[in-house]
């Protein structure tokens, strides 16, 4: 029995944040039921991809699919009918849909004290932005990402991930297992939200907090880090390597394999404090040696006296990379229909219990399956397809 199989989610979610949130319950065998729209309703939007693509078929796995119409009033009232039985719903509507739509935490604390309603918004459930359309970029933006990024004088640059959408997703899981825990001591649910832009602030993490405790405002550093030196990329014979060395311990680490004894004798470059007064003399000092081998040589060599190091994988690369493979990183789901597909497994590892490996499913495939199961009869499922409502 998988971790989370005593759970049954609803997940109303569509694109990205919310497939990630509902997905890291999926993984670990928790109940996960996706809901779309009716082929009367659907705008044939809020895929985040074609549904054979990479993307949908990695985010919407562990699932099973059903279709309903939340618009009409019988798939409306199946809907509450089996929040009657479920224990969380996931929704990234618009604010003011949910409350629309009658999906909202009170109406259906209502039906179900016990449920956990996850929301995903762009800026909040409420104040003056709660209405406008959340966009990842845009979190990026506002959040403060996007001012840190790419190199000094470059002006902004995006991350090449999703991550406002991806951390938004995890904080939003993260919460809803909160108040699973919670539950199992008071019998109620809670209402979970998370937005993209607390999600992107939250990440910005030490950066964010320079700000609130030192009103200090980061700038862009590129490939070097903004407060440890030396920190960054550097060239070798055939491409490019990090090397990760702060603090005086390191540094002397580097010193050795690098041989820059004499170099390292320079007064300004003498303490850590100094070295990040001076980080590109020491960067210069650095690369002029480095640029004499192959990355792959340098990164056994600083490994070997302890010093974090590595090279710069293109995605091919990174699962070339042995320990990538030794991970398994990379998992394969047998689809019906599209055959092997490798996507790639959770993070995290929990002993004795593997991540679910169940393909995405087709739209509106368990319908059927799922209603009966929530105690709809044959009679009531033939209404609900009679009423267009499934």
């Amino acid at each position: 029995m998988m971790p989370l199989s005593r759970f049954t989610v609803l997940d109303l979610t569509r694109v990205r944040s919310g497939p990630t949130c509902v997905r890291q319950l999926a993984d670990w065998g928790a109940n996960v039921i996706k809901i779309e729209a009716t082929d009367e309703v659907d705008t044939g939007k809020g895929l985040g991809g074609e549904r054979d693509g990479p993307d949908f078929q990695h985010v919407h796995r562990n699932k099973r699919g059903m279709t309903l119409n939340l618009k009409s009033p019988e798939g409306l009232a199946a809907f509450r009918r089996m929040v009657a039985k479920a224990d969380v719903v996931v929704e990234n509507y618009r604010p003011d849909v949910k409350t629309r739509l009658g999906v909202d935490y009170d109406s259906l604390a209502a039906i179900n004290p016990r449920i956990v309603l996850g929301s995903i918004s762009g800026f909040g459930q409420d104040g003056p932005y709660a209405k406008r359309p959340g966009f990842d970029q845009i979190a990026q933006g506002m959040g403060g990402l996007m001012s840190v990024t790419g190199l000094p004088g470059q002006g902004p640059v995006r991350a090449g991930i999703p991550v406002a959408d991806l951390t938004a997703g995890l904080y939003c899981a993260l919460g809803i297992m909160v108040a699973l825990l919670e539950r199992e001591v008071t019998g109620k649910g809670r209402w979970v939200h998370v937005s993209l832009l607390e999600a992107m602030v939250a990440m910005m993490d030490f950066q964010a907090t320079r700000w609130t405790m030192k009103h200090e405002v980061p700038k862009q550093a590129g490939n070097d880090h903004p407060t440890t030196i030396p920190t960054g990329l550097f060239r070798t014979s055939d491409g490019v390597m990090n090397i990760a060395g702060g603090g005086q311990v390191m540094w002397d680490r580097i010193v050795k394999v690098l041989g820059i004894q004499e170099e390292a004798k320079d007064p300004d470059i003498a303490t850590d404090k100094l070295r990040s007064q001076n980080r590109v003399k020491v960067n210069a000092i650095i690369e002029r040696v480095t640029q004499t081998d192959t990355s792959a040589n340098w990164v056994a060599k600083f490994n070997k006296e302890g010093v974090p190091c590595g090279p710069v994988y293109s995605m091919d690369q990174v699962f070339a990379d042995e320990q990538v493979k030794h991970l398994g990183l990379e998992m394969t789901v047998q689809h019906p229909r599209l055959g092997a597909l490798n996507v790639v497994r959770a993070p995290m590892q929990i002993a004795g219990v593997d991540c679910a490996k169940n393909p995405t499913p087709e739209r509106g495939q368990h319908t059927e399956e799922v209603l009966a199961e929530f105690g709809f009869s044959a009679e009531e499922i033939a209404a609900l397809k009679a009423a267009k409502a499934v």
